[in-house]
């Protein structure tokens, strides 16, 4: 069983919402996110970094959700910044087991177990105390108190995170997201949400004993990243 990632498929297929206006690279791209799916087996586990569709609620979104449910592996999904169809993790999963969805699980306030590791995460926030307001301070206090519930939700294990937000971009660093990565000893953080240019300047690489690594969908060519630590265990 591998273990994949892979962030902001921005689906579509059920409200007119083309995203080749934001580049060439998204031309046809659910069909290339089909081809990049193709190489996962279905057992193996991806976690999808947010961002997953534009629908405004979950009857908009079920073409999605039909669409991703059909792509071979299981799917760990957490919010993004443009799923508005999200309420609550209870009525995704009541509307999942109505439409027959079986691979797709809800990452929020909790985690789930992969061998000896524990697959953690939160949506995240951009939060710059100089110029940011109280009400963004409000979002990413929650959004830090919805994080350490999942990592504590991971008891013991080695803990694998996953965000939307970058906690690093640039110049801007979430030091609060950082100090709790380092806290419980995370030893890898993969995160969404930068697209295009930006992805030049996107961080990749080590914080102390964290790894850093982006995995928006258009960033890895539409193919979920195969996720390989030299000590996780071979299942």
């Amino acid at each position: 069983m591998a273990l994949y990632a892979i962030g902001d498929l921005h689906l579509a297929l059920g409200k007119d919402k083309p995203m080749d206006v934001f580049g060439t690279v998204w031309e046809d791209h659910v069909e290339k996110l089909r081809r990049g799916f193709s190489k996962l087996n279905d057992d193996d586990l991806c976690v999808l970094c947010g961002d997953l569709s534009w629908a405004m609620d979950l009857d908009e979104a079920l073409e999605d959700f039909l669409f991703v449910d059909s792509l071979p592996g299981r799917k760990i999904l957490l919010k993004g910044n443009h799923d508005y169809w999200w309420s609550t993790a209870a009525k995704a999963k009541r509307f999942f087991a109505a439409h027959g969805i079986t691979t797709i699980e809800i990452l929020n306030n909790n985690s789930f177990v992969y061998g000896d590791w524990a697959i953690c995460g939160t949506r995240g926030w951009f939060y710059e105390e100089e110029s940011g307001t109280a009400h963004d301070r409000k979002i990413m206090l929650r959004e830090l108190g919805r994080l350490r519930a999942s990592l504590e939700a991971a008891g013991e294990r080695e803990k694998l995170v996953f965000l939307h937000y970058p906690p690093l971009f640039l110049k801007y660093r979430c030091e609060e997201i950082l100090a709790l990565l380092d806290e419980y000893r995370v030893r890898l953080c993969c995160y969404g949400h930068i697209h295009g240019k930006g992805c030049r300047a996107a961080f990749n690489g080590f914080v102390g004993a964290t790894e850093f690594r982006l995995v928006s969908a258009d960033h890895l060519n539409f193919e979920p990243m195969e996720i390989r630590l030299p000590e996780m265990a071979v299942f």
